[in-house]
């Protein structure tokens, strides 16, 4: 594991051809690979040693780069890696660089960039630049554009950041495991920055970033099923499910951008609550002016990068999600009855005697599952978790908290704690008399009996009833 140090260290520091493998005198020349292994959200690149605001990867990192006769150059690894997706639970990925996401890379429009790859996976692979403009013979896909990188092989990928904007970097080779959005994780951030003052691309205090994908991983078990199409279980952002996403820590007043990818099977409706935002650019570049407009959802369909942007303007902990309620919950099962409104005390009587530990859920609906520590299998996570200050939030997946406070210092994304609510601003239990609801005088009994249904039966007859 690089230590920060060697971090910023190599950040400091820091004509096309085709993809092809790299000669052994060149890779006696190659940059040092970095890893990093921490789901925290590392802090960003030092603003003072880059011309941009940094991006800040939502439970990620960037990664370092050198300068070498006037060419960025960075390395990545393609590898097995294990990922942390909330505390609890692991699953086995394959990823770049120690983690799944692989690291975010931010250049600068106008950058000639290199970037090496190496394979340790057991079979070969490719890198995609999804949404760039670049030479054909650089756009890594196996058996198209070029040949795949086999096992303990480096390529190299040259080419010109031609355009500012959101993209983000996947493999196109074995599509079941590494690239059917997600399957085994293989992914990461790409964004490159406008050289000068740009008219649609704004400048702000916070620019954060993550993709969006999707696993099927069973309880006990540590590997994603990849043969999965629709019936996902786990639905993260950057390999992450709620509690284990972190917040997105900001000033009040600050301008804020956040970019999401995402890269599952369906799409998302992205919600965030307290603000209307303007969704500014996607991976095809900037938006007009002319064509944006105020929204607090935005649908981000698959493969599609959005850039959304926002003042935040009020202070207060703000819920963050997708707007999919199946997609706020983790490791969830499929096929099971609806129990609301069943009796199950004399069922649950008669389990006991077979299964001692046995508990009956879902009569009163699921929120007690919010609250309760049951045992459970290895390796999974409880469906609806994560504490707030009242309680469980009774969320999971896809969920953060956008973090809104006064007193944040300018550069700090440390996390500020709960929000303290000023007086009168918070919802509580009346005390008061409730008045008797008002009913209709229509003789609602009379109009129900009037109602003749036609029942039409298989042969021709019906009847009424």
């Amino acid at each position: 594991m690089s230590s920060r140090r060697d971090f910023f260290k190599w950040a400091g520091v820091a004509g096309a051809v085709s993809a092809a493998a790299v000669s052994r005198h060149v890779l006696a020349a190659i940059p040092e690979p970095h890893s990093h292994v921490s789901a925290a959200t590392m802090p960003p690149l030092p603003s003072e040693s880059v011309p941009y605001q940094p991006v800040v990867t939502l439970n990620g990192w960037t990664l370092p780069w050198r300068m070498k006769d006037g060419v960025k150059e960075f390395h990545l690894v393609a590898e097995p890696v294990v990922r942390e997706l909330a505390p609890g639970m692991k699953a086995r990925l394959w990823g770049y660089n120690g983690q799944s996401p692989g690291p975010t890379i931010e250049v600068v429009e106008g950058d000639q960039v290199r970037i090496f790859v190496t394979n340790k996976l057991p079979e070969h692979t490719s890198v995609h630049w999804h949404g760039q403009r670049i030479p054909n013979g650089m756009d890594g896909v196996t058996g198209l554009t070029q040949k795949g990188i086999e096992p303990g092989q480096t390529f190299v990928y040259e080419f010109v950041a031609r355009r500012a904007g959101t993209f983000m970097y996947h493999p196109h080779a074995d599509e079941m495991t590494q690239m059917a959005m997600g399957m085994m994780g293989m992914m990461g951030m790409w964004i490159t920055h406008p050289r000068q003052p740009h008219p649609l691309i704004s400048e702000v205090q916070r620019d954060f970033c993550f993709l969006m994908n999707s696993y099927d991983i069973e309880p006990g078990s540590f590997r994603p099923n990849i043969m999965t199409m629709t019936d996902f279980n786990l639905w993260t952002w950057n390999s992450r499910v709620f509690p284990g996403i972190d917040s997105l820590n900001v000033r009040l007043y600050d301008k804020v951008r956040i970019r999401i990818g995402n890269l599952t099977m369906t799409n998302h409706p992205i919600h965030l609550h307290g603000h209307e935002f303007q969704v500014t650019g996607t991976d095809g570049g900037a938006i007009p002016l002319s064509a944006r407009w105020s929204e607090v959802t935005t649908d981000i369909a698959v493969g599609q990068m959005r850039q959304i942007e926002f003042v935040a303007d009020e202070e207060g902990d703000w819920a963050f999600h997708c707007h999919k309620s199946h997609h706020t919950m983790n490791a969830m099962g499929h096929k099971l009855p609806t129990m609301i409104g069943v009796e199950q005390a004399d069922l649950a009587k008669k389990i006991n005697r077979l299964i001692p530990d046995y508990m009956s859920m879902g009569q009163h609906g699921m929120a007690d599952m919010a609250e309760m520590e049951m045992p459970m299998p290895d390796n999974t996570l409880p469906m609806m978790t994560g504490q707030g200050p009242f309680g469980g939030v009774g969320m999971g997946g896809m969920f953060s908290v956008l973090k809104v406070r006064r007193d944040q210092a300018p550069g700090d994304y440390s996390n500020p704690g709960w929000y303290k609510h000023p007086p009168g601003t918070l919802a509580t239990e009346y005390k008061g008399e409730v008045a008797a609801p008002l009913h209709s005088t229509d003789d609602l009994s009379e109009q129900a009996a009037a109602i003749e249904l036609q029942v039409r039966k298989p042969g021709g007859g019906h009847s009424g009833h």
